[in-house]
This record gives C-alpha cells, structure tokens and sequence, in this order.
C-alpha cells in the first residue's frame, strides 16, 4: 500500500493536507443548498454529517438525498459520516442499522469515501469495510476522544491496529487539556508518519488549546484537515479562508 491516496483527482497524503468541510444540516434542501455553495470554494473534500440529517432513520429517503448530493458536488470527493452518540455524534445508533447504513452507502457507489468508527463491534467493522472495498468505496478509520489525550504510544498504537484492520486512511482526533497534550498528538502523528504509516494518516487535537495541528500536518505527517463554512462540526475548526491562507504559508515556507 501507499501513503498517497488518489480519490478522483485528489491526492491524499500528498503536499499540503487535504481542506475537508462538513455538511451539518439538517434537511434535504438545506443540505443541497449547502453543497451547492461548497462547491464554488476553495474545498477539497465535502463530508457529509450524516448523524445530523432528520431523516437519517429513511434509508431510502438517506439514500436519493446521498444521490443529489453527489449530482451537486461536480468531480469533489465525498465523504460520508454518521458519527456516533459515543464518538462526539447527534444520534444514537443500534450497530445494526450503524451497519446496514454504511453497507448501502458503500456499495450505493455515491460518496467516495465512508467514515467507520473503528474500535465498535469487531466482526461489523470488518464486514463494512470488506464491503466498502469489493464495492470500489475507500475507507476512513476512525477513533475520536472527546474526553483526554491518550499517551504518544497509546495513540501510535491505536492508529497502527485502524492500518492493520485495512483502513485507507487513519484518522484520531483527541481533546487537549494542556499545551502538553498537543505535543504529544504533534508527537505521535510524526512518529506514525515516519515509522508504521503505509496509508494516509488524520490527526486532530481539538478546541482552541489545539488548533496548531489543524494547520501543521504538512510538517508532522497529517494529511487532511477539517475547517468550517459557518457551523463548526468539531470544536476548533478554523473558517475555510482563513485555513487555506494558512496552508498556502506552511507549504510555501517548509522544506519538501
């Protein structure tokens, strides 16, 4: 495997990370009206929060919903997410339906990519994300902590176990209680990238305390990053303008 992943024309893992900003509206038509106005940015992939969607519990309703969307977005990849209740998500989820929503997604051959939430039950996320791949969709693993900052070797450890469950890309976001703890997220986001990553990692530490990582992943290893268009979706998202500037002065001054 690589650590630069091509979906459509966007290069994830290589030069500067990869701008993401979510859909977190609520209704079919707010949705696409959103989408619509994305699309006109500077935005390299468009996720859409599922979990925050009224309709979520409609598969089929989810569905022609996830088929305009994609008619809206052009040639922007698309990422589908229903975060959970647990995992910093709107809604809860019985792993069933978890399941049989992300299979239909995957295999519905809309979004390019679907977000699993990567240490739930065992043989589900492996079933997904099989399904995922023998239906050409791409797999974001994911693990959220929205209450501390595990130890650097705790988070290497996790993001090494997302690769070996064959994630294509490997995404950990903590919560900061300290400038210390972004340290150690900034740490063990090098290390993974320099030693073990054979596939595109994702770090975040949220909040104000972490904001440096949002826009340092060209120098420490991460290869996508979240910003916002109004409403955030994660606490500390920085406005999709002014992270670009950000990212253009990162990648303008550091060694490639």
């Amino acid at each position: 495997m690589s650590n630069i992943l091509k979906v459509r024309s966007i290069e994830i893992g290589a030069g500067k990370p990869k701008v993401v900003v979510s859909i977190i509206e609520r209704n079919f038509k707010e949705i696409i009206a959103k989408a619509l106005n994305l699309r006109e940015m500077q935005i390299d992939i468009i996720e859409w929060r599922a979990d925050f969607y009224d309709e979520i519990s409609n598969l089929s309703r989810t569905l022609e919903l996830l088929t305009e969307l994609r008619s809206s977005l052009g040639e922007i990849p698309l990422l589908f997410t229903f975060r959970t209740k647990k995992e910093g998500g709107e809604k809860d989820i019985s792993i069933e339906q978890y399941a049989n929503l992300n299979i239909a997604v995957a295999t519905g051959g809309k979004a390019d990519l679907i977000d699993i939430e990567m240490f739930s039950d065992k043989d589900m996320v492996a079933k997904i994300i099989k399904t995922a791949h023998d239906a050409g969709t791409f797999v974001v693993g994911s693990n959220h902590d929205f209450n501390a900052t595990p130890y650097k070797d705790e988070i290497i450890r996790r993001m090494i176990k997302m690769q070996e469950m064959d994630a294509d890309i490997i995404k950990i976001a903590v919560m900061p209680k300290c400038k210390k703890d972004v340290l150690t997220l900034l740490a063990a986001t090098n290390e993974m990238h320099e030693y073990h990553a054979y596939c595109p990692i994702v770090t975040v530490s949220m909040a104000q305390e972490g904001i440096i990582s949002r826009f340092s992943g060209e120098i420490f290893g991460s290869a996508m990053t979240f910003a916002s268009v109004g409403s955030t979706s994660a606490p500390g998202q920085i406005p999709v303008n002014d992270l670009v500037k950000i990212l253009d002065i990162v990648h303008k001054y550091s060694v490639h």
